[in-house]
């Protein structure tokens, strides 16, 4: 980390301790309460009063400037066209993270959190597992194993649905997943209704666009993202995490006759610990270190967590 001196002149990162990222935050600015917490906590995160004042608070309030801040250039640009100024397009937020890390807890509480803001009260959260291709699909292109890898996705679709949030549409319908059953539900749509933000949450979205056979590249998700957040942590601790969250999974959830994975509730806490490493070692961390971590560079926001969870610095780009 730079703490100073020429290492930390030459970053383009401003990098922050826990403690003075916390001092940013506003004695007025509303944070969740304990209701609050409990109802966006994910299985096995360390989410408390303390982390939601200290690190996500300070977050939401650069969050909401930067919101502010697009509203005041959008007008601006309107003026400078000589056009009567139609409603500012969603501000999109990306988030990425590895399977494990909590990204789907930073995205639920920043949904809430931004909410508290008067001057953005909509705020959407769309997961990119609704735009995972259907296990049957996945299968007949012999995919299923490496569910969660950039390939797996419905890229174009991902795509068509920012583009369109992005372009101002009225309503823009997002697919769902179930991950009781493991897989995209038919013909089940969210309708995202012009929001006054847009966070999308996922493994693979911060990913560049591909080059195509012609040479030529495309356009990727991660272009029309106003602000983009990468929740990371040591691969050991995440890894870690992922097979702690498999074994509470195989008490609860898995338990379910409905579930994909009911399969492994009959395993013994020793074989199931096995059978988790071993998904980790053979997919999740592959993913992860092909092509989760090659993406946090491209972050605006890095959210870096310790070994219990709890966030120990934040990087932020310069501007």
């Amino acid at each position: 980390m730079a703490n100073g001196g020429h290492a930390a002149e030459s970053s383009p990162y401003v990098e922050l301790e826990r403690a003075a990222w916390a001092r940013l935050a506003s004695s007025g600015d509303d944070a969740l309460d304990a209701v609050e917490i409990e109802r966006v906590r994910g299985l096995g995160d360390q989410l408390d009063l303390d982390e939601v004042e200290q690190v996500y608070l300070p977050l939401s309030r650069l969050l909401s400037l930067y919101v502010g801040a697009a509203g005041a250039l959008h007008r601006r640009q309107e003026e400078f066209l000589h056009r009567t100024q139609p409603p500012r397009t969603p501000f999109v937020i990306g988030l990425a993270g590895s399977v494990a890390v909590g990204k789907s807890t930073t995205a639920r509480v920043l949904q809430h959190m931004l909410a508290h803001w008067p001057e953005h009260p909509q705020v959407a959260l769309v997961t990119t597992d609704g735009f995972l291709l259907p296990n049957a699909e996945l299968e007949r292109r012999g995919l299923l194993q490496r569910k969660g890898f950039p390939e797996s996705y419905d890229r174009k679709a991902l795509l068509r649905f920012v583009v369109d949030i992005k372009s101002g549409r009225e309503e823009v319908d997002a697919p769902t997943y179930d991950h009781l059953t493991y897989d995209v539900v038919p013909d089940r749509k969210v309708a995202v209704r012009r929001p006054d933000i847009v966070i999308v949450e996922g493994l693979n979205v911060l990913q560049p666009a591909a080059v195509r056979s012609d040479g030529r590249t495309g356009l990727a998700v991660s272009d029309f993202f106003d602000f983009s957040v990468f929740v990371d942590a040591a691969t050991s601790d995440i890894r870690r995490w992922y097979v702690e969250r498999f074994l509470r999974l195989r008490e609860t959830a898995f338990r379910d006759p409905a579930s994909y994975f009911a399969k492994y509730a009959a395993l013994s806490e020793a074989e199931a610990r096995a059978e988790a490493e071993r998904i980790w070692d053979a997919i999740n961390g592959p993913n992860l270190r092909e092509n989760v971590l090659p993406t946090r560079s491209r972050a605006t926001l890095v959210l870096r967590k310790d070994a219990d969870h709890s966030v120990r610095y934040v990087r932020l780009r310069k501007l």
